[in-house]
């Protein structure tokens, strides 16, 4: 997911991935913890793609008070 895409979308749609992201983390961070995660790299991405979608929102944010 590029920070380029996810400008285009709105703010719904951007939500909407974020509790969808949010779960997937609960669900992997779950995995390891019980030592069945496959792929750890999975966690990282989920991680950095909530940072960026959260950024998204916080400019957006900012973008609206000035």
């Amino acid at each position: 997911m590029k920070a380029d895409e996810i400008r285009d979308w709105d703010d719904t749609e951007i939500s909407a991935r974020l509790k969808e992201l949010r779960e997937e983390q609960f669900k992997l961070r779950f995995q390891s913890s019980m030592m069945e995660l496959e792929n750890p790299g999975t966690l990282r991405r989920v991680r950095r793609d909530i940072a960026r979608l959260r950024t998204i929102l916080r400019e957006r944010e900012l973008a609206k008070k000035a």
